[in-house]
């Protein structure tokens, strides 16, 4: 598998279950809690929903069938710039399909979609143990900032 035999496009809802399924995973790869059980259906309200969807995802996949990566995105707010941005949420890929190129076309229809939206700046994380990620992103030409990463429930 190389970069050539693989494509990125946008997530249609048919690609529902097999996003969650990669967001399954790269919660077990982040070591994180895994996604709720209706994701699919969750995600189908944020990228299909209304007239203005919140939320964007591409796919990558092998041929017509296989789903190998993801990667999803929203326009953000800097209070302290005043401008718009689009925040990266993820981009993932299974193992067995990094280092092969599918990586920064998921970052090229990212970096397409914030243009389309006339915004000029996309913004991520990743966690500090994550050196694959880290080099990757570094050799996009992407600049990191040191920050830790919180949340807090609301209930």
């Amino acid at each position: 598998m190389n970069a050539r035999t693989a494509r990125v496009r946008r997530a249609r809802i048919d690609d529902l279950p097999f996003v969650a399924e990669l967001a399954a995973e790269h919660a077990r790869y982040e070591q994180a809690p895994p996604p709720p059980g209706d994701l699919a259906l969750r995600l189908e309200s944020l990228l299909f929903g209304g007239a203005a969807p919140r939320l964007r995802c591409f796919v990558a996949e092998l041929g017509d069938a296989e789903i190998i990566g993801y990667a999803s995105c929203a326009p953000e707010i800097s209070t302290w710039s005043g401008t718009e941005y689009l925040h990266m949420d993820c981009l993932f890929l299974r193992d067995g399909h990094r280092g092969l190129g599918v990586g920064p076309m998921l970052m090229d229809a990212v970096r397409a979609e914030a243009r389309s939206l006339g915004l000029g700046l996309v913004k991520w994380q990743t966690p500090a143990w994550n050196a694959d990620a880290i080099r990757f992103y570094e050799r996009l030409g992407a600049e990191a900032k040191e920050k830790r990463g919180f949340s807090l429930p609301v209930e």
